[in-house]
């Protein structure tokens, strides 16, 4: 069995914030994987499913914290002590300023590099739990941090965090088995897609020939909604 835990802040002023990202990447895996619906426990809203892997099916758990960022780590905590986890079991998706909007990374272990809910669960759990970072960028300025992650991704933002939470969706398997192919997987996804933006950037040559690709249809449309801010 694995946790997933994602981070971020519970309620509708915080649901598009770049701060809760790690929320959106769970619920994308939790969505494309048919996992159930959610329910209230560990101080925190789980939904329980499966992930199919090279060696068969895995229990896995979606678990988002819902008693704010800061003290994530009771509820992971809360969760790994029923389920009698390990902290390499555990596997938490979070917003990182240090890498640029996009980018992901995975890693076990590591310091909390001023993430207060890292922080948290590094103090309730220890730091050897596994770690997928995902890029929100940095705002330039220190003094802009807070701002930067406590406010709404934008239209523009969206252009690749859409993409990127359908690959993270569609790789989460390898996260049964391994990691960097899990990181392998997303960035294979991801990069096609960063060819199409980059090529609609450039100057128009001549007509394609053929029709235009239809947009893709995501396995996660109320994420997509609320990213866009629909009702």
């Amino acid at each position: 069995m694995i946790l997933l835990v994602g981070l971020g802040n519970p309620g509708k002023d915080y649901a598009r914030h770049r701060h809760n990202v790690g929320f959106m990447a769970v619920d994308a895996i939790a969505d494309a994987h048919g996992f159930g619906q959610p329910r209230q426990k560990f101080h925190g809203e789980i939904r329980e499913g499966f992930l199919g892997g090279p060696s068969g099916r895995i229990k896995a758990i979606a678990l988002k914290p819902m008693t704010h960022m800061n003290d994530s780590g009771r509820a992971v905590r809360a969760a790994t002590d029923f389920y009698k986890l390990a902290p390499g079991d555990v596997i938490v998706f979070y917003d990182e300023i240090d890498l640029a909007p996009g980018k992901l990374r995975i890693k076990t272990g590591g310091g909390a590099a001023g993430h207060n809910g890292i922080r948290s669960i590094d103090s309730h759990l220890g730091n050897d739990f596994r770690r997928v970072r995902i890029g929100v960028g940095h705002p330039g300025d220190k003094s802009k941090v807070t701002s930067h992650v406590l406010g709404n991704f934008s239209k523009a933002d969206r252009e690749w965090l859409e993409p990127l939470l359908d690959a993270i969706a569609a790789a989460a398997p390898f996260l049964t088995t391994d990691d960097q192919r899990f990181a392998t997987d997303v960035a294979q996804r991801i990069a096609p897609m960063k060819a199409e933006s980059a090529k609609s950037d450039a100057p128009e040559k001549k007509p394609d020939a053929a029709p235009a690709n239809e947009a893709r249809a995501g396995p996660f449309s109320a994420l997509k909604k609320l990213l866009r801010g629909d009702s």
